[in-house]
């Protein structure tokens, strides 16, 4: 009687010290999250009505209007846009030094924030192709993550490519038809290319080319947005269906919009795109 208490008790300790406490449990769950479940996705862009926006909008306006490019606010979105009410682009490119994302002011934990190139979502809401990098942090963790996508689909991470502040990064994406396309990442710091072709895809419109700061969104919600630093796509060209390469001067500017702060200044050159957090 006395062996089979004992057995009975050590049976029960066993399972007692296998049983995982609620840190265990929190952090398996933050594991799984930071592995696998923290998918991102882009989303076509949401503008902000004028009215609901703060006072600073009148600042940040008076900056970017001396060029004489038209600015609009947006929840998710920050940098230019090209439209056009008819199919005209084919391709989009961009390079930009990667940059070292910190916490915006009061906040901590994971922060992210994505740059990239795309077509369609401005006035195509229901198709973009798009590639791009994540840049996320969370205390002194800093890292990044290439992906290529076309909405409404989720994205997918490149595998076989890294970055680090200060590489350089060339983006860039192709449409071969209005259902089929390329998504191409180079880090020219370190020679490696990788890109995804895509086929039998919901069809663009071909309306829109961008080059983007966005807040993206993960399981339906858009993230805590990262102080991105300064984002610069030099060498940004867009290439028409006819053929023609045209820059991003005079495209529309985003300006993304934060509890009714805008967070972002965005402007053009005849072959650049800056979009700097001004938190």
């Amino acid at each position: 009687m006395f062996a089979a208490t004992l057995l009975c008790q050590i049976l029960l300790a066993t399972a007692a010290l296998a049983i995982p406490t609620s840190r265990d449990r929190l952090s398996a769950r933050v594991a799984r999250r930071d592995a696998a479940s923290f998918t991102h996705q882009s989303q076509p862009n949401q503008p902000v009505e004028a009215a609901s926006v703060a006072e600073p909008v009148a600042e940040v306006n008076a900056v970017t209007n001396a060029t004489d490019a038209k600015v609009v606010h947006s929840t998710n979105w920050a940098g230019a846009v090209l439209s056009e009410k008819t199919a005209t682009y084919k391709t989009v490119t961009g390079t930009f030094v990667v940059p070292h994302p910190k916490e915006p002011s009061g906040g901590s934990g994971r922060h992210s924030s994505a740059a990239w190139v795309g077509i369609d979502g401005a006035s195509c809401g229901h198709a973009i192709l798009q590639t791009g990098v994540d840049f996320n942090v969370n205390g002194s963790s800093v890292s990044y993550n290439a992906w290529y996508e076309w909405f409404p689909a989720p994205a997918h991470d490149f595998t076989g490519i890294s970055f680090k502040a200060g590489d350089h990064v060339t983006v860039a994406v192709t449409a071969t038809s209005k259902t089929s396309g390329k998504a191409t990442i180079t880090n020219k710091s370190t020679g490696k290319t990788v890109s995804h072709t895509f086929t039998g895809q919901k069809a663009l419109c071909e309306e829109n080319a961008e080059w983007i700061v966005e807040d993206f969104s993960v399981n339906g919600s858009l993230v805590p947005f990262a102080n991105f630093g300064k984002v610069e796509f030099t060498d940004a060209t867009a290439t028409t269906l006819k053929g023609k390469a045209v820059g991003p001067a005079g495209a529309t500017l985003w300006d993304l919009v934060k509890s009714g702060k805008v967070v972002t200044k965005s402007s053009t050159g005849n072959r650049e795109v800056t979009i700097s957090y001004v938190g």
